[in-house]
């Protein structure tokens, strides 16, 4: 109960310690980079000493420790440049590349740019130059700082994904309690009205009434069980898709503007597949009625089915505003909507009906704009 309600302080707590850390850690490896860079220009240093020793030796001087600082070094890069601009000494450089004079050039130019050359005086005048770079070891350390970016980088995202998919399953987990809640609330109005329509009956009330009343009491038990099964894995039953989507069609026809001209066009012969058939018929609910919305009440709506050996193909199509193509995806994205009033929801819910549950895809097939536009549904047929 305390970390929920202090939760958004801790957050900016933990953000604000891992910066801390990071920076100290950073900080501190850069000391000690610069710290092995001065010990590593002392080391030069010295072997620039024995260097100028060795030329200032005769035949006779004991050269055993002068010889021993300058073979000493075994991993950092030297290379000794002549004041006549010939090469003198180098170690740990590859010699069948130093007759490269552009090579050497690069090579002159790069260790430059890593550390400041050392002169070596003979007799009070310039006898060479020493270049030299980064020693392997300084190299790895240089990129030590890139390395932790990425790790701390990595770490970021795994917890960002982690907080998000925890967010997003407390909200299905809100939604899905609503949602059933819902479902609740019309269950009891729905047993008074099934009640009342069998007084109907007894008072000999005009049948026709009495059977489009009763499509209603249908109809609000199949919007019941649709909120009912949200957050739970619907079953799938085999189907003929041909019939539950005319009983859809013959249900939202009879129940919209005259304004709009009804086409269906389906075949013949039965065509099946695993449905959940109140979810089944919820999809072609919201894509008509997003379709009608695009129509602003008047125009042409067409369904078609059309089937190939192992698919079945559910289209649905309008001749209203069009859908510009940089939004054919985001359509399907919860919350998105071009409409002044609604929440965006209907066609996420249908695409997560369809390709979640249904195990099948959705898609605008075409649109042109203020000519109309296809959304095509496609579902595994079941042999």
């Amino acid at each position: 109960m305390i970390f929920s309600k202090h939760s958004n302080a801790f957050r900016w707590i933990i953000i604000v310690a891992s910066f801390a850390i990071v920076s100290l850690i950073l900080l501190k490896t850069y000391e000690f980079f610069q710290h092995f860079k001065e010990e590593e220009r002392t080391k030069m240093e010295v072997w620039s000493f024995a260097q100028k020793d060795l030329i200032n030796s005769n035949n006779n001087t004991n050269l055993d420790l002068t010889l021993k600082i300058l073979n000493s070094n075994s991993s950092t890069p030297v290379l000794e440049i002549n004041k006549d601009g010939s090469i003198g000494s180098n170690l740990n450089i590859d010699e069948s590349k130093l007759s490269d004079s552009l090579f050497v050039k690069k090579l002159i130019s790069k260790f430059k740019n890593e550390n400041e050359p050392i002169e070596v005086i003979f007799d009070g005048k310039l006898n060479s130059i020493i270049y030299y770079g980064n020693s392997p070891l300084l190299n790895k350390l240089k990129y030590y700082p890139l390395a932790l970016f990425l790790i701390i980088f990595l770490f970021s995202a795994v917890i960002y994904f982690f907080y998000r998919s925890s967010k997003n399953a407390a909200q299905n987990k809100l939604w899905s309690g609503m949602a059933k809640e819902t479902a609740h609330q019309i269950g009891t109005p729905l047993s008074s009205l099934i009640g009342w329509t069998e007084i109907l009956k007894s008072e000999h009330v005009n049948p026709e009434y009495i059977f489009e009343i009763e499509k209603d009491v249908d109809r609000l038990k199949t919007i019941t069980e649709r909120f009912s099964k949200i957050g739970s894995l619907p079953t799938l039953e085999r189907a003929d898709i041909v019939k539950e989507t005319i009983d859809s069609y013959d249900y939202l026809k009879t129940r919209s503007s005259k304004l709009i001209e009804f086409e269906i066009i389906v075949p013949k012969s039965e065509i099946h597949v695993n449905l959940n058939k109140q979810l089944y018929s919820w999809t072609i609910e919201n894509l008509v009625k997003n379709a009608i919305d695009a129509m602003k009440g008047r125009g042409k709506l067409t369904i078609e089915i059309s089937q190939l050996e192992n698919q079945v193909m559910v289209s649905i199509s309008d001749t209203g505003k069009g859908i510009s193509k940089k939004d054919y995806k985001k359509i399907f994205d919860p919350g998105f909507t071009t409409k002044k009033r609604g929440w965006g929801l209907g066609l996420s819910l249908t695409k997560r009906i369809i390709e979640n549950f249904h195990d099948g895809k959705i898609k605008v097939l075409q649109s042109e704009k203020d000519k109309g536009s296809t959304i095509q549904i496609s579902l595994k047929r079941a042999h």
